[in-house]
């Protein structure tokens, strides 16, 4: 062996082996762990990727979604059955029976004394009315339906009929809406407050602020007129002595007031749309009602009939 031998020996003993002389030693059939493949039949491909797939990987076009189903409006919703004959036969009938329901109730505390007669006249003029338009929103809407409210009212006009002019007897009804307890007083007052209704109901109906205001000034602006009057009703008007400051100011607000309630209230089901300039088209025919009433003409006649005129009268030049 010459000097050069272990040197080359010692050589090609640290020098690896090529890599063919590596990879040869392992065997064809020994997977490669960090080479294995995913097993694809093992679990399914996200939601993401198979919505993607779908759609197309290069589409930018949104998946569509179905529309939702249409929502029924307030007016539609406040109805009683989808048929709108049928809804407004029972809409009918469950106005006329919560405001026969009302008058039972005044009748009978009336029959009890539970409160002066004439506060109690004016409870029931106060809250009828404002009862009955509360029961509006169960009816459609159209001229078939403001004929079928105004039968509710118009039911009332012949019961005070029949009472005041004494062929039915009914005492209770007589001390709930008389000043004296007279029945012929049924066919002043009471008949004009219930005609009122009736007409302002059929003609005019929800979709007019007529119908709002003449009601309302009848009703709120009327009744606490004398309530109020009544009990702090020391200062009268110059033009009439039976006529107070405090009663004339507080028909104008009850009046007014209740207007906006109702123009809020009617404008939630879509009958109305409420503006400032209906505002001021309320106040206006309120204070109008109100000057009307406190006229001494007003009491000769009847409140009933000039402060539900003024309204209409008024209503129809600003509204």
């Amino acid at each position: 062996m010459t000097a050069a031998a272990p040197l080359e020996f010692f050589t090609a003993a640290i020098t690896p082996p090529p890599l063919r002389s590596r990879l040869h030693l392992l065997p064809i059939s020994a997977p490669i762990p960090h080479l294995r493949p995913p097993n694809l039949s093992s679990s399914s491909p996200p939601t993401d990727l198979r919505s993607a797939a779908r759609r197309g990987f290069g589409s930018s076009t949104a998946p569509e979604v179905p529309p939702p189903p249409p929502r029924r409006s307030a007016a539609a919703a406040a109805m009683l059955h989808e048929n709108p004959v049928l809804s407004d036969a029972l809409a009918a009938a469950v106005t006329g029976g919560i405001a026969l329901s009302s008058l039972r109730l005044f009748e009978e505390t009336a029959k009890r004394g539970l409160f002066d007669q004439k506060l109690n006249r004016k409870l029931v003029h106060v809250s009828i009315g404002i009862i009955f338009m509360l029961c509006w929103p169960l009816f459609s809407s159209g001229h078939r339906s403001a004929l079928l409210a105004a039968t509710v009212p118009g039911l009332n006009i012949i019961r005070v009929l029949l009472v005041g002019s004494g062929i039915w007897k009914d005492e209770a009804i007589v001390k709930s809406m008389s000043r004296f307890g007279d029945h012929r007083e049924l066919l002043k007052g009471p008949l004009y407050y219930a005609s009122t209704i009736t007409f302002a109901c059929a003609y005019y109906w929800k979709t007019s602020p007529i119908a709002i205001a003449a009601i309302c000034n009848l009703c709120a602006g009327d009744g606490f007129a004398d309530i109020i009057g009544r009990r702090f009703g020391h200062h009268k008007l110059p033009y009439n002595s039976n006529k107070s400051f405090a009663g004339s100011i507080a028909m104008a607000s009850a009046g007014f007031l209740a207007s906006l309630g109702f123009m809020s209230y009617f404008s939630s089901f879509g009958y109305i749309q409420g503006s400032w300039e209906m505002v001021s088209g309320f106040l206006m025919v309120s204070l109008a009602s109100a000057l009307v009433e406190s006229h001494p003409l007003s009491s000769e006649l009847d409140d009933n009939l000039t402060v539900p005129l003024t309204s209409m009268l008024v209503g129809s030049l600003v509204f």
